[in-house]
């Protein structure tokens, strides 16, 4: 069976930690920054892990 290929889309949204979690940028911080108070920004800027519900999906689009 061939080895399934990264989806390369996915490589540069998503990044798997040392420990296996994988790590995701939150949204809305790309711009209207004005309207947005500094802890809202600051927040925004901080990694996430992806949800329970997604891991499976995001997994098979890296080729994990």
């Amino acid at each position: 069976m061939p080895k399934i290929k990264t989806h390369r889309g996915a490589a540069k949204r998503f990044k798997v930690t040392g420990s296996g979690k994988i790590v995701r940028v939150k949204a809305y911080k790309g711009h209207i920054l004005t309207k947005k108070n500094a802890e809202r920004k600051r927040r925004l800027g901080r990694k996430q892990e992806v949800s329970a519900a997604d891991k499976k999906k995001v997994r098979r689009l890296l080729g994990r």
